[in-house]
């Protein structure tokens, strides 16, 4: 059965580790469909039970732009944080360092 978009933005942000980051704009070039906006639409209509690390997805530049769309607006920091990733006024410091990129 072939997975739908939603489904395989998830799954490709599962795979970014505990502690990293990625970009809307790596996932969609690693799905090779859609664009960064279209990532950040997917995320935005996950569910708790889709089990997917949405905080670990920013922008290119390292900010923390989904975060208005978390319960509370500093959750996205926090649970970065709680992974070891540093973050000062909504933008992951030193993003280049924990860059990830799927393979």
């Amino acid at each position: 059965m072939e997975k739908n978009y939603f489904e395989q933005v998830y799954e490709a942000v599962r795979q970014v580790p505990h502690g990293r980051v990625s970009t809307y704009g790596i996932i969609a070039d690693y799905l090779a469909l859609g664009s960064a906006r279209m990532v950040g639409w997917a995320l935005n209509h996950c569910k708790p039970h889709d089990q997917v690390p949405a905080h670990r997805i920013v922008n290119r530049n390292g900010e923390l732009t989904g975060r208005n769309h978390w319960p509370h607006p500093d959750m996205m920091a926090q649970l970065l944080e709680s992974e070891g990733v540093k973050v000062k006024n909504n933008k992951v410091v030193d993003l280049e360092k924990v860059l990830w990129r799927p393979v």
